[in-house]
């Protein structure tokens, strides 16, 4: 499939005044006119430094994403990038408010994008999972594909260091990109999110790929135990741990946070020296946890995890 950019003069406008949320959304330029075959993308900056806001048209649908450049990103070599996906109707404007990787990929060379879910007449914004998306015909899995060949086409970005994560349903996203997409994604991270039993029945990955699930044990929304529309997250990292052919006893670290417990368990031994790990909190509910709230900062956590890893495995 053929790609153009159209990429408008860069200037950064940086937001001042009162400490209301700024807007970060800024104007595009309309697409030109294209064919079927043709994915057109029109960039431009956004008031925040580095963002960059692309809209594409992508199997008949309006689609968009953000993505974060340091200003300091090293163009002299290859770099990382991390996909960022919110959870079921929310936004990548909201997830990456919370989120902030924006300090963690300043000081470590990499880029992050945030991707927006699509809204559909019987869904709002979300990832088509299977199961409880199921009314969805959203080719989510096509479409992160394309991010990563229109990102590549300009920026130098490491192809064996692409990872995704995700909160909710971001994170059962990023299990089924682990799924579908493995000769392109390194290594993937759930935060509150799990497999419908669509995904899980049907995941067949390409190859061994290191996986972190970060969950609550107070989580009512995509229980621990699991539901109809998902499974539990024991039978998660069991099929991961499998699938890796890992150890069946993890490397234990146990912490606690104001007399709440957190489990820290890395399944190692795997195969492509990959990796399983869950970090499991007592008291969390369905929240991205930082750690003034629980304790636990769950995107230093990600970062740290899939960070470790390219597509043939732990980086020596």
């Amino acid at each position: 499939m053929k790609y153009i950019k159209i990429i408008p003069i860069l200037f950064f406008i940086y937001s001042c005044g009162g400490g209301g949320s700024s807007d970060i959304s800024s104007e595009i330029e309309n697409p030109v006119n294209q064919n079927p075959n043709t994915i057109v993308e029109s960039c431009s900056n956004t008031s925040r430094q580095g963002m960059q806001k692309c809209d594409l048209k992508h199997d008949n649908l309006d689609r968009f994403y953000f993505i974060y450049i340091p200003n300091n990103l090293d163009t002299n070599i290859s770099v990382p990038v991390l996909f960022a996906l919110h959870g079921y109707g929310s936004s990548a404007l909201s997830h990456l408010t919370y989120t902030n990787y924006f300090s963690l990929a300043d000081r470590d060379n990499f880029i992050v994008v945030y991707p927006q879910g699509a809204t559909t007449p019987t869904l709002s914004a979300h990832w088509n999972v299977g199961g409880w998306t199921s009314k969805s015909t959203v080719k989510d899995i096509e479409f992160i594909d394309t991010i990563i060949d229109l990102v590549k086409d300009k920026i130098q970005i490491d192809e064996t260091r692409i990872y995704s994560s995700g909160m909710s349903n971001g994170g059962y996203m990023s299990y089924s990109l682990a799924c579908n997409l493995g000769n392109k994604i390194a290594a993937v991270a759930s935060v509150t999110g799990s497999m419908t039993p669509d995904n899980f029945d049907d995941c067949n990955p390409s190859k061994p790929i290191s996986v972190l699930q970060i969950h609550g044990l107070q989580d009512v929304v995509v229980p621990y135990i699991g539901s109809s529309g998902s499974k539990s997250i024991p039978d998660v990292i069991d099929f991961w741990i499998n699938y890796n052919s890992c150890s069946l006893e993890p490397n234990r670290v146990i912490k606690y946070s104001n007399l709440a417990l957190i489990n820290f368990d890395t399944y190692e031994n795997c195969l492509n020296n990959t990796n399983v790990k869950l970090i499991l909190h007592a008291e969390m509910g369905h929240n991205w946890p930082f750690i003034n709230t629980y304790n636990l900062s769950a995107s230093n956590e990600v970062w740290n995890f899939v960070s470790q890893f390219n597509l043939s495995g732990k980086i020596n």
